[in-house]
């Protein structure tokens, strides 16, 4: 699978697990790569996944959930009038897999983080999706010292 598949994927399954307890999310983990692997293209992003990209994905989903107190903490503080309480789930799950990748991943570049979740906020966000997550990571990326 491509980067921008991978990111897709573990996206899907950030925002899934705003609607299921921590308890629930192990048997909705396996669903959705059992779906996957039924080539069910309606809820998985690309081929099939190998055994590899699972891995991938089942590893970043984890890393990413453990910093979700951080992330949120530095997203509440960034978006001036926002709290993450108040915003959308999409474009919080995309901000909160970008800010991941940006302060934690060091294989993501920053411009690249964002350029992919503008993307997959212009995707499955709304009118304002683009602009307001373009506009909050940029204030990350100057305030932690990332560049944009």
């Amino acid at each position: 699978m491509k980067r921008s598949e991978l990111r897709e994927n573990i996206f899907k399954l950030l925002f899934m697990a705003q609607f299921n307890s921590p308890e629930e999310m192990p048997e909705q983990l396996r669903l959705y790569f059992k779906a996957a692997e039924e080539g069910r293209e309606d809820i998985v992003c690309g081929q099939a996944p190998t055994d590899r990209d699972e891995t991938y994905m089942q590893e970043k989903y984890s890393r990413i959930c453990e910093k979700l107190p951080e992330i949120d903490a530095l997203l509440n503080a960034t978006a001036v009038g926002w709290k993450t309480s108040r915003m959308n789930k999409v474009d919080l799950t995309v901000l909160r897999l970008a800010v991941y990748e940006m302060k934690y991943d060091e294989e993501v570049p920053t411009a690249v983080a964002i350029n992919e979740a503008v993307e997959l906020a212009r995707r499955f966000g709304g009118d304002d999706s683009t602009s307001f997550v373009n506009g909050i990571l940029g204030k990350v990326a100057r305030e932690t010292g990332g560049e944009p």
